[in-house]
């Protein structure tokens, strides 16, 4: 039962950020005047609920949200069909845009180059050090071989004696 209150909180929260972007951009007029001009005598009965549906958002988003939150993060719809007017898939892209794309081209090449001369310098260090230790490997192993078998002649007797 405890994924249902984030559920209903994060519902409270879209409706409450739809019906303040719909306040925000919209010119309609309330239902009040509305049910008024469609039916002028007032044979309609009024409502029984105390307060509106949108006045309960309205105050909701007045508690919970500040004025410029939203306006900040939403356009007026004039402005977004605008934009999108402006800029189809296929227009040319203006030289700022050009400009702001190839640096940071030029500034994610210049990061995959440090990174991989930082891997190539790691690696030609790990080498040298294993080409380092196999060498003076190899050196003790000759030194102990050479030890074992001197033979008192320098060089030794073994490997300057001549078969007939």
């Amino acid at each position: 039962m405890s994924w249902t209150q984030p559920v209903l909180l994060t519902c409270l929260v879209v409706l409450s950020a739809i019906t303040l972007f719909h306040g925000a951009d919209s010119a309609a007029v309330s239902d009040k005047s509305d049910a008024k001009a469609a039916n002028p005598q007032g044979d309609q009965k009024p409502h029984n609920v105390s307060i509106d549906l949108s006045e309960f958002f309205q105050l909701i988003n007045v508690l919970f949200f500040t004025k410029g939150a939203l306006r900040s993060i939403f356009m007026p719809e004039a402005d977004a069909s605008s934009f999108f007017k402006r800029r189809s898939r296929r227009a040319v892209k203006t030289q700022d845009e050009i400009n702001a794309e190839q640096r940071q081209r030029l500034a994610a090449d210049e990061r995959r180059r440090e990174y991989h001369e930082e891997q190539r310098n790691e690696f030609e260090n790990y080498a040298e050090e294993e080409h380092d230790e196999q060498d003076e490997q190899t050196r003790v192993k000759t030194e102990q071989w050479r030890e074992f078998h001197y033979d008192g002649l320098d060089p030794s007797y073994e490997y300057n004696r001549h078969t007939v």
